[in-house]
């Protein structure tokens, strides 16, 4: 792996894609694990940046299940704006549903946290979050996934789903911002 760079910005290895696809299988054997008998979870899939490691664990997850899709944004540049906006919204039926939101990174919490809200008031059966990446430091409210990938620290990273304004989210690895690990 080199590095790469975006908008100016440099950026260096951090997660390869094999400790990516090692991990994607190890939270599709706990999620399976945890699934009762005969049920068929919902993945919920929050695009954009949940779409390459949604689409890895779905087939990782040996099981009946189906998968649907949602929009929130809430970045712009390498921050976060503070406002979560829905651009694409669920029609799914979520009564009496295992729903397991797949997210790419949780790092304030609060998209995470206003998307559990939303869709608690359909009454699933329960609800669980798979975040590939989770900034335990960062998060300003009381939510943690049940899997996660990778606990990282508040670092700006790119690469297999995260992007900067768009670009890098087909990077099979992960990487940090340069100027971030100095």
């Amino acid at each position: 792996m080199k590095q790469v760079t975006y908008n100016g910005l440099t950026f260096v290895p951090y997660i390869d894609r094999e400790r990516i696809a090692a991990r994607v299988n190890q939270i599709a054997t706990e999620i399976k694990r945890d699934c009762p008998q005969g049920s068929i979870p919902l993945f919920i899939c929050v695009l954009n940046g949940a779409f390459p490691f949604a689409s890895d664990l779905f087939r990782a997850v040996d099981m009946d299940a189906e998968i649907t899709f949602i929009r929130l944004k809430s970045y712009e540049g390498t921050g976060t704006t503070g406002v979560v906006k829905e651009v694409m919204g669920l029609s799914e039926n979520l009564k009496d549903r295992r729903v397991i939101i797949i997210e790419d990174i949780i790092d304030t919490g609060n998209t995470i946290k206003r998307l559990i809200e939303d869709l608690k008031k359909q009454e699933p059966a329960d609800i669980k979050v798979a975040s590939l990446l989770f900034k335990p430091q960062a998060v300003q409210c009381n939510v943690a996934p049940d899997y996660v990938g990778f606990e990282i620290p508040t670092k700006f990273i790119i690469g297999y789903g995260l992007d900067l304004d768009g670009m890098a989210r087909n990077l099979p690895d992960i990487y940090v911002l340069k100027e971030s690990i100095d």
